[in-house]
């Protein structure tokens, strides 16, 4: 048997997947999806650097562990939020579901320690195929066909990664996964698969789509894996590429606007968690080492505080039924501890000083700024003091605050609580103490976020954020809150795409019928004038019906077309 320092960190999960199955349903089978995860960040924070686990497929090498400080501390993140996304999801007695995330935490961790692109691959889209029943456990026809899309541009992906993965092989001979540069076919494959998992703009929808159709505990797990992972991938295969600090510019931008106006809050959250990856895609497009320090880091911090805030949203559609903000408001009366977790989440999102998101965003500030990228740092200060409209604001006001819906919900259950606790302790304990989550990073690099200038303009960013918001409300020019579906680029395939095929298909229906008649009636004439010239003397000629004749026309035309084919 293979001893546990060597064996793949993913292999865990999926070993412990036939014990699930053996235990009775309940509290053993909780217990277990508690247990794996703790054992697998145990494993990777004691595995020494290097490479193990290495395979022959197909005449390549597969290393399938491959341990360094990059992917070290998207291993431990991903166990940690596999944790408290279980424990949130105590409740759960949903085989399907509780396998989904299982499997999903497995596979994300073993493309983080994939060391070829091979590997990479197949955990790649394992991801997309465990994390797909989280959506249609939900098990309404809305989620079924949410799914289906979701399917559909996750495993689209991987077949991209694959292409590439075969060019670049028949190019250099290499499936090593390592930094690339977007110099052949090859590589521009695996960064287009790499953007579509990491919602780069107009390839984003999926996102806004699918989250919140999962299930409530199902959206916390899925916001902690899948872009997370893609953010990865392009930290370790694209590093420096100066494209990326343009697009993640966009991605921080584009979103604010949508999440103002929009009415689920599960959505909005969507929406923010697409800005905060513009912020990572930017760090890893200045490439250096300090940028790099910043993408990890905000990614580990990002996590945690996007999961708390799904968290405390989703505690409230489990006792209300909604996450619409139209429909709820004062709150605070009887979920009291939920509200303050949701406070704390939306004090990390927002980068208030002595939380999380403080000290981690900075440094990607910090090196745009070093690396002379004026524009694109007044873009990520603009989106941060969006961030805390959006999210900061918007997502605590009208769920908590605002108007009085009349709801009297309970308070969250107590695992829910516990869950969101713990997290909310993370959010702070990095804000206040953020010398151990650096001393993770994949540089040595010294930054201080506690000096008079950070602190005095990140407090002047907020006071202006909080107090434009607060003019917007006093004269109505804030967007309301009201019911309404509000669409993006997914208008193309929603209303777009139907209406240009319903309209083709029509078009097309009536040429075609017009040429059958057309066709028929004259086959009909033929076929009779020679029945009457030819039929009572020969005996050779027999009458045919016209739809028949139009089939072996048909069929001699396809022979036709295939010999010419061949030939």
């Amino acid at each position: 048997m293979m001893a546990l320092d060597m064996m793949p960190t993913a292999f865990l999960f999926l070993a412990a997947a036939p014990v699930f199955l053996a235990l009775p349903q309940g509290m053993l089978r909780a217990m277990l999806l508690l247990l794996v995860p703790l054992i697998a960040g145990w494993q990777i924070w004691t595995l020494p650097e290097g490479t193990f686990a290495q395979v022959q497929f197909l005449g390549m090498t597969l290393d399938m562990m491959r341990v360094d400080k990059l992917s070290r501390v998207f291993g431990l993140i991903f166990c940690l939020a596999a944790f408290l996304g279980n424990l949130y999801a105590w409740h759960v007695r949903d085989t399907v579901q509780q396998l989904a995330a299982l499997f999903y935490a497995g596979s994300a961790i073993g493309a983080v320690f994939a060391g070829d692109l091979v590997t990479l691959f197949f955990y790649w889209e394992g991801t997309a195929i465990a994390s797909v029943f989280l959506i249609w456990a939900r098990r309404t026809e809305a989620a079924y066909h949410t799914g289906l899309r979701y399917l559909i541009i996750q495993i689209t992906s991987g077949v991209i990664l694959l292409a590439g993965t075969a060019l670049l092989f028949r190019e250099t001979g290499s499936i090593a996964f390592q930094t690339m540069t977007l110099g052949s076919l090859g590589t521009w494959l695996i960064f287009l698969s790499f953007g579509m998992k990491c919602a780069f703009p107009l390839l984003h929808n999926w996102l806004q789509d699918s989250y919140p159709a999962a299930t409530v505990t199902g959206t916390v797990i899925l916001s902690a894996f899948t872009t997370k992972l893609a953010v990865y991938a392009l930290a370790r295969g694209f590093a420096g590429t100066e494209i990326l600090i343009y697009i993640g510019a966009v991605m921080t931008l584009f979103p604010i606007f949508f999440a103002e106006i929009e009415n689920d809050l599960r959505r909005v959250l969507a929406y923010s968690l697409n800005n905060q990856l513009g912020f990572m895609v930017v760090g890893i497009g200045v490439g250096t080492e300090l940028a790099l320090n910043g993408t990890a880091s905000h990614a580990f911090a990002h996590i945690l505080y996007k999961a708390l805030l799904f968290m405390s949203v989703g505690a409230v559609l489990f006792r209300t039924g909604t996450s619409k903000a139209s429909e709820l408001g004062g709150l605070y009366r009887t979920m009291p501890r939920t509200a303050m977790f949701c406070l704390v989440g939306a004090a990390s999102i927002s980068a208030f000083p002595l939380f999380s998101g403080f000290v981690t965003k900075s440094l990607i500030l910090d090196a745009t700024a070093v690396e002379h990228y004026p524009v694109i740092w007044a873009v990520l200060v603009f989106a941060s003091a969006g961030v805390l409209s959006h999210s900061g604001i918007k997502i605590p006001y009208f769920t908590f605050f605002a108007h009085d819906s009349g709801l009297r919900p309970k308070e969250a259950p107590i695992h829910m609580q516990l869950a969101m606790g713990i997290t909310a302790f993370f959010c702070v304990a990095i804000g206040v103490y953020p010398e151990p989550l650096y001393a993770l990073l994949p540089y040595e690099v010294e930054f201080h976020p506690y000096t008079t200038s950070h602190v005095v303009g990140q407090l002047q960013l907020l006071c202006f954020a909080l107090l434009a918001f607060a003019v917007l409300m006093r004269t109505g020019i804030h967007p309301p809150e009201i019911r309404a579906i509000n669409l993006d680029t997914d208008w193309v395939y929603r209303r777009f795409l139907p209406r240009v095929i319903a309209q083709l298909s029509g078009t097309v229906g009536q040429i075609w019928s017009s040429l059958e008649d057309s066709i028929e009636s004259r086959l009909a004439r033929m076929i009779t004038l020679l029945y009457r010239l030819h039929g009572s003397e020969t005996g050779l000629a027999r009458p045919m019906r016209p739809g028949s004749m139009v089939l072996w026309v048909a069929v001699l035309l396809g022979v036709t077309l295939v010999v010419n084919f061949i030939v």
